[in-house]
């Protein structure tokens, strides 16, 4: 095996991380402070061909792959999770990569890629988070139309995207209870449609989270993503896929927290001398540095494998899984290593504290990954 990354790639990784060095800074804390969407940021990560980077090059993407996408999620993160998580946006443009009709792809693709309109997936329910089968929004067939009728909760993009993507009900007489969902693309403004922003939330503040209310909007046919009736097997695929990215944001996260601790703790000085000459905060950095690096290797052979048609959901959940956990405590430490000054806004690694946390609960809360693995053990 070979574990050495291409010119290429590294020319990815260099391209973003310079990009968040650059952009990042100026907009962290105002974004984080006052719940901001950077609207002009996420253009210009576009134009630099870092949004929805997987996008293949015949519809105006980058071509990066999932892995070449993964090592831009990572130099983003290790910058600004919160931030990182807004220029990453291709939230359900996924779907159309894996399962949409050419004519979806050649129409949507493209505007995503060059940051002319944003997606956003509309899964989750108030009621029906892990439990994706117990979604009940609604889409009946009116002719050649969908009527959709249902809430959605926890979107990422509610507020600010032009699409959706929605899983609903369309086959409500299946047999089975993973065969009554299909995804419908749906104009975010349609007529009945109503977006509330969630305010509040411990990190990612700049990202927009919102609860969107569909009452009685009308989509063409023609917007059915994949086959009727078999978007939870379609969104089964596309979580084992995406967990990817959320462990590629762990991994930039901790990686992050890593460098602002050792950046401190070499300049502050305790008793005399520099903090990071102390052998008990040496062994908290060598752990530190080892979990970091046992996360990088998880998430690239997980990302790798994707790119090669050989996605392994147990592997991908344990990845997904091992780097959340792993990002919080590695985040716990940096705060810990800066003391009294990790507790105040003046410095960074409080909110990238306050990020590691929803790594833990989005994309699968790393109880339903336990699941996911014991279940294929």
């Amino acid at each position: 095996m070979n574990y050495d990354l291409s010119d290429e790639q590294r020319m990815v990784q260099e391209t973003a991380y310079k990009f968040a060095t650059k952009e990042f800074p100026p907009l962290s804390e105002e974004c984080d402070r006052e719940e901001k969407y950077p609207l002009p940021l996420w253009k210009k990560a576009a134009e630099a061909g870092l949004v929805a980077a997987f996008i293949p090059e015949e519809y105006g993407g980058s071509g990066f792959g999932f892995f070449g996408f993964a090592l831009v999620v990572e130099q983003l993160c290790r910058v600004d999770m919160g931030l990182g998580f807004c220029v990453m946006s291709g939230f359900g443009s996924e779907n159309i990569v894996m399962f949409g009709t050419e004519e979806q792809k050649q129409k949507y693709l493209p505007l995503v890629a060059s940051g002319q309109a944003m997606f956003a997936g509309a899964y989750t329910e108030a009621g029906s988070g892990t439990d994706l089968v117990g979604a009940r929004t609604t889409a009946v067939k009116d002719g050649d139309e969908y009527v959709i009728n249902g809430t959605k909760m926890f979107i990422t993009n509610g507020t600010i995207c032009d699409y959706y993507v929605v899983f609903c009900v369309t086959n409500p007489t299946a047999e089975k209870a993973h065969n009554k969902h299909s995804l419908i693309i749906v104009e975010a403004n349609k007529p009945g449609i109503t977006k509330n922003k969630i305010h509040g939330k411990m990190g990612i503040r700049a990202s927009d989270t919102a609860e969107i209310a569909f009452e009685d909007v009308r989509v063409p046919c023609e917007n059915l993503i994949g086959t009727e009736g078999k978007a939870f097997n379609q969104l089964m695929h596309f979580f084992d896929t995406t967990r990817t990215f959320v462990s590629a944001q762990a991994l930039g996260l901790s990686q992050g927290a890593l460098d602002l601790a050792l950046q401190y703790v070499k300049e502050r000085t305790v008793m005399g001398k520099p903090l990071n000459k102390y052998q008990g905060v040496e062994f908290i950095l060598a752990e530190m540095a080892t979990r970091v690096e046992m996360m990088r290797l998880g998430t690239y052979k997980a990302a790798w494998q994707v790119d090669h048609g050989q996605m392994d959901a147990k592997f991908n959940a344990m990845v997904k899984y091992f780097t959340a956990e792993n990002a919080v405590w590695v985040c716990d430490k940096a705060l810990q290593l800066h003391g009294g000054y990790g507790y105040i806004d003046e410095y960074p690694v409080q909110r990238f504290y306050r990020d590691a946390k929803v790594l833990e609960i989005y994309e699968g809360a790393k109880e339903a990954e336990k699941i996911t693995i014991a279940r294929r053990l």
